[in-house]
């Protein structure tokens, strides 16, 4: 006992150091806080580097202050060449504050986050005839010479989809590498790349080894809707089956990896835009949007300015905000932003109650298993934990509200784990009748919101409510189609009001396309069903391709007023596409109305646009000399020189006006069209008024001697009578052989 009493006296003092070096430390628990300062990563902009200075990266490295090199390795994390003349680092903001009080900086904001937003579509577009695989791409190319940049989670290389059989070379002009090994990189898929360094600084990891693989599926899926090559006996669960095919087959593919785990930097997007430009890509499809914010903040918009500068199309998701109005993304006019619509395939599961009512619904799990047996009938709310615990859901078909914080999936995960034998996911109120499928865990149907009021009021009376799901599989021919998603994101645009956006719709829910794993049983070509404005994008990139490829000399404003001016605006039906409500779709949703590609690659008229117009156009946003040098990367630009426009004045394919409450004030549009069609060819106006709306074109006629003619014409329109707040109508110049339509949009303002 003396022993160990000895023993412990003879460490007591270092026990005690080390109890007060505890408690002191424990006392200031901001130590470490206050000798590290906190890193971000901003985006800095600054002027062309001097003739004098022939390291560009040596010009960037001259504006970080010394600071930057004593901790945390190297800062600066890219430089930037073809998009704009800056770069991006882990900074504090006292080392911000530092940099902008030097020659030659222009502007600092900080990192931000934007968001990831076909079996049967070619065939409802018009590409594939006759039930050939081929017959439609013929006259078209496929694609072929042509090579799409694909901006997002990265790709799964051993996909059948991108495969390099009867590829041809890339095009002289490319410049780009593949990260992969070199059995996965061919003629199909010809660059691989990946941009994650600003994700990584976001977790203060510095080392970014990952490549371009795809561990996420959704940017499989967008490349080869785009791109994918032919491949036969693809399904999901066993329904959808067909041969799958992107929109432009024979387009090579350059894949840039910029997003990991849903999120996406801007500055890995401005990174992955930047290499893109310079690898020679001649269409861009980016499945991303964020909140709107003016062109001047937005990495998209600025480096798809050069893109474009450049000869390249960029294709843009609208964004899966809907139906709210003005949450659409990617609202800049040298941008095609892309809505989301559905086709006329469904993969029903209907629903019969107990007192013989039946209701349509859709779900891609379809178990052969399951019988549509009556089974015991309970609601539970939003379908979380909470909400099922204490309910006996064993054996019983589950009624689930969309929302409350919880995914589709996730519900069905919920109600499985709860012992549950199928699921009824009723739509919110915002999302009507329009239905997506998913592939849930376990026997499901989703149906509509309005279906969903009369399964609760069946619950609410019924003693002993049953329920039971009749799967049918996948259905052609369904109506309403193409119908407005209620998800895709509407307008009017709030970064420029007076630029209609989007600008047109195309396939975007329940689309068939390549994945990384199987869904369901093991299977050598994955595939997947998912719906978004993400899906829709890449069907305009294929189509723009396809025109690239038959008119290798159109600007990327041609290509996009060849797609809007021969988009659709009547349903397989022959009647006006509608909404989620089963109302006639707005401009705000549908754009110039649904693609139709087989009229675009041949659309007799175009509204070109100079990329120098752009400039003015800026200017008459009120943009300050400073912030046009951000968006264009010249620092000599003064808008007090420069003869500004209205959004209205440029030569867009669609019209948006503003009218006062004046019926005697009259304005007036200009507007210029090329002649791509036939040498030779007289135009006619057709005007659809909107209502209240005097609307007089001059000339009505217009003449063309030759392919490559210009005219113009002038659109007055008077306020005639009160109406609402906005009205529509079309103007149309028509031809024996053309019809060349574009939206007008009348916006009231009292």
């Amino acid at each position: 006992m003396g022993e160990e009493k000895k023993k412990m006296n003879n460490y007591s003092f270092p026990l005690l150091l080390l109890l007060l070096l505890l408690v002191s430390l424990h006392s200031i628990p901001n130590a470490t806080a206050a000798e590290t300062p906190l890193l971000k990563t901003y985006i800095i902009r600054v002027e062309k580097a001097p003739a004098s200075i022939l390291d560009l990266h040596q010009w960037y490295q001259s504006f970080l202050p010394t600071s930057t090199e004593s901790f945390n390795g190297h800062r600066m994390i890219y430089s930037y060449k073809h998009t704009i003349a800056g770069f991006a680092a882990r900074l504090t903001e006292k080392e911000v504050s530092l940099i902008s009080s030097k020659p030659g900086f222009i502007s600092a904001h900080p990192d931000r986050i934007i968001s990831i937003q076909t079996t049967h579509t070619p065939s409802f577009l018009g590409l594939i005839r006759n039930n050939s695989n081929s017959a439609g791409w013929v006259d078209l190319g496929g694609g072929e010479g042509v090579v799409i940049g694909v901006l997002d989670t990265g790709i799964f290389p051993d996909h059948p989809s991108f495969s390099g059989e009867g590829m041809p070379p890339p095009p002289k002009k490319w410049k780009g590498r593949c990260d992969f090994n070199a059995s996965q990189c061919n003629n199909k898929l010809i660059g691989a790349r990946a941009f994650l360094n600003g994700s990584a600084a976001s977790r203060d990891v510095m080392d970014v080894s990952e490549g371009p693989f795809d561990e996420e599926g959704h940017g499989t899926h967008t490349a080869s809707t785009a791109a994918g090559a032919m491949v036969e006996g693809a399904q999901v669960f066993g329904n959808a089956k067909g041969v799958a095919t992107g929109m432009a087959p024979r387009a090579h593919l350059a894949i840039y990896k910029v997003c990991k785990d849903d999120d996406c930097y801007s500055s890995d997007i401005l990174a992955g835009m930047e290499s893109a430009v310079a690898d020679g890509v001649d269409v861009l499809s980016i499945s991303l949007g964020g909140s709107s914010v003016p062109f001047f903040q937005d990495e998209i918009a600025i480096a798809a300015l050069h893109a474009v500068q450049k000869g390249i199309f960029v294709s843009c998701a609208a964004g899966n905000d809907g139906p709210t109005p003005s949450t659409v993304s990617n609202e800049a006019p040298w941008i095609l932003t892309v809505a989301a619509s559905n086709t006329d395939r469904s993969i029903v599961a209907n629903v019969k109650l107990g007192n013989n009512l039946v209701f349509s619904g859709q779900t891609v799990y379809q178990p052969p298993n399951f019988t549509a047996a009556q089974r015991p009938l309970i609601y539970a709310g939003f379908c979380t934990n909470r909400s099922l615990a204490g309910l006996d859901a064993k054996g019983k078909v589950v009624v689930c509200d969309r929302g409350g914080g919880l995914s589709r999936i996730s519900k069905g995960k919920s109600v499985k784990a709860a012992g549950g034998a199928a699921m009824i996911l009723v739509n919110e109120k915002d999302d009507a009748y329009s239905i997506i499928a998913d592939a849930h865990v376990l026997p499901a149907s989703a149906v509509s919101f309005q279906a969903g009021l009369k399964i609760k009021a069946y619950l609410s009376s019924s003693q002993t409510p049953t329920a039971s799901i009749i799967f049918q599989g996948t259905v052609f021919g369904s109506s309403p189609a193409p119908a407005i998603a209620f998800f895709s994101s509407r307008g009017p645009s709030m970064a420029s009001p007076g630029i209609l956006k989007p600008d047109i719709t195309g396939p975007g829910v329940d689309i068939l396309a390549a994945w990384p794993v199987s869904v369901g049983p093991s299977t050598s070509k994955p595939f997947n069903i998912i719906s978004g404005t993400s899906m829709s994008t890449p069907h305009l990139s294929g189509i723009a391709a396809l025109i690239k490829s038959t008119h290798p000399d159109w600007s990327p404003a041609a290509i996009k007023s060849a797609m809007m001016t021969t988009a659709g605006i009547r349903d397989r039906s022959e009647r006006p596409i509608v909404d989620e409500r089963l109302l006639p779709a707005d401009h705000f949703a549908l754009g110039a109305g649904h693609v139709n590609p087989l009229r675009a690659v041949n659309p007799g008229l175009v509204y070109d646009t100079d990329v120098e117009d752009y400039t003015p156009y800026l200017c008459g946003l009120n943009y300050t000399n400073a912030q046009l040098t951000i968006m264009t990367g010249k620092k000599d630009i003064d808008c007090s020189k420069i003869k500004s426009i209205s959004e209205v004045e440029l030569n867009y394919p669609s019209v948006l006006v503003w009218l006062g409450r004046d019926e005697e004030k009259k304005v007036t549009v200009w507007r210029t069209v090329k002649n791509v069609g036939e040498a030779k060819v007289d135009f006619f106006v057709h005007v659809d008024e909107p209502e209240g709306v005097e609307v007089v074109v001059a000339p009505s006629r217009l003449s063309f001697n030759v392919v490559g003619e210009e005219k113009k014409f002038a659109l007055t329109f008077r306020r005639r009578a009160n109406g609402g707040e906005v009205a529509e109508g079309r103007i149309k110049w028509v031809s024996s052989r053309y019809e060349v339509s574009s939206p007008i949009t009348v916006v009231f303002k009292e």
